[in-house]
């Protein structure tokens, strides 16, 4: 059953410090991308590596200062999120990156978002314990993705990315903890 409004609120720092605890570790994330109006498909394999910040980490000292948060108000908790990606018969090189999360109330900040370089922010809530959604928005794009832990192996993702209020692309992610 999904938590009313004001349950969600009280329990997002809770359940966001539960949830990055959770996926603490090592997934194999497979996904296609889906592009609407060309029909197009992309296949990506990844190997993730997730690893769970606890307050006062110096990684999220640098993200509170790099958003020029107010060091009174600390950051609860975070992920580093690194990755190589396989972009399946396209011949390119593997791609390497990596993110920092940190989370303050119902806002994530992270170090970089998905298409930019820049320090971006998102707004997230729990549709259960084990349900987190998130909204980004930056250059005139939003992405809406839900993460679902499925047991102790498994999680999926769905990303859907629009553009000047038009739905462009979908992801879709099936991860396994290895």
């Amino acid at each position: 059953m999904p938590f009313s409004a004001d349950t969600a609120r009280i329990l997002a720092e809770p359940l966001v410090r539960s949830f990055f605890q959770e996926t603490a570790g090592d997934w194999r994330s497979e996904r296609r991308y889906y592009t609407l109006k060309s029909g197009e498909t992309q296949e990506v394999v990844s190997q993730i590596t997730i690893e769970f910040l606890p307050a006062g980490a110096s990684q999220l000292l640098e993200l509170a200062d790099l958003h020029q948060l107010d060091p009174s108000k600390p950051l609860i908790c975070g992920t580093t999120v690194a990755w190589e990606s396989d972009y399946v018969g396209t011949g390119k090189k593997p791609v390497k990156g990596s993110t920092i999360f940190g989370a303050r109330g119902q806002t994530l900040y992270r170090d970089r978002g998905f298409a930019t370089p820049k320090p971006v922010i998102a707004h997230y809530h729990f549709n259960d314990s084990r349900t987190l959604v998130l909204k980004t928005q930056y250059n005139d794009s939003s992405f809406e993705e839900e993460l679902r832990l499925i047991g102790q192996r498994y999680r999926t993702r769905q990303t859907v990315i629009s553009r000047a209020g038009e739905e462009i692309m979908i992801g879709q992610y099936l991860e396994t903890r290895v």
